[in-house]
């Protein structure tokens, strides 16, 4: 496949790209691992931007599960923060879903209107690269970031979609790119205990979820994308587990 990709960070740039590329989102902590998730077990997920747009979209929906969080914290009258860790505990997946996050369906919503868009966390990484190839030639890949940082899980994510994309003949557009390839090849995901991120979930009495991160990897086949404001399963991909593999 001859083909390019890029790697670039927060919400705002995806409109440089929505035009031209097929964009990737990716926040990990917590917005896409939540997402990745709930499609794997069978729900219906709808990304807002805002509190707003979540009860517009609510009052369209019977028993909408309202899901999400804003600077770190949930929104009053939510059901529960973007925990994947929680929602896997639940039960009432017939219930759509409703997911609002401070950065990452900010990103994804300002991807609208792109030739495709995708969403990864370390659950799907291998997917949603052999999704893409052939696919695609031009393959924007998004961290979210977070508070104005580029968070190290998010350019783990976007390192490795990015990676695993060049070892199916796709090249970097630009030298950020390859150093983003090149730094976090083979390293341990477990380094995300060491980051921001990681911090705020343990601080905050949330390891549940920097747990649930780093226990999960690849163990999914399920591409999700933005088809219509839905996520849906891309064509061609399913809710279902494959073995776990630490990159």
């Amino acid at each position: 496949m001859n083909g390019s990709i890029l790697i670039d960070c927060f919400p705002e740039c995806a409109l440089r790209y929505k035009d031209r590329y097929a964009i990737v989102v990716i926040d990990v902590i917590r917005a896409t691992t939540t997402a990745t998730t709930a499609a794997s077990m069978g729900w219906r997920i709808y990304p807002a931007r805002t509190t707003d747009e979540a009860a517009e979209i609510a009052s369209m929906l019977d028993r909408p599960l309202l899901v999400g969080e804003l600077g770190g914290s949930m929104p009053y009258g939510f059901d529960m923060t973007n925990s994947p860790a929680e929602l896997v505990r639940r039960t009432d997946t017939d219930r759509p879903m409703i997911l609002v996050s401070s950065s990452g369906t900010q990103l994804l919503m300002n991807a609208a209107g792109s030739t495709a868009v995708y969403i990864a966390c370390f659950r799907n990484l291998t997917a949603v690269a052999d999704h893409i190839a052939g696919r695609h030639d031009r393959v924007a890949i998004l961290g979210a970031g977070t508070r104005g940082q580029f968070r190290r899980e998010d350019q783990m994510g976007c390192a490795w979609v990015a990676d695993r994309l060049m070892k199916l003949g796709y090249a970097p557009e630009n030298d950020a790119t390859e150093q983003y390839a090149a730094a976090w090849r083979g390293i341990s995901p477990e380094v995300v205990r060491s980051g921001r991120s990681a911090a705020y979930l343990l601080n905050s009495g949330q390891e549940r979820d920097l747990d649930f991160t780093l226990q999960h990897i690849d163990d999914l086949d399920i591409v999700p994308a933005l088809v219509n404001n839905e996520l849906v399963p891309a064509a061609g991909t399913a809710a279902k587990p494959i073995a776990s593999v630490v990159y």
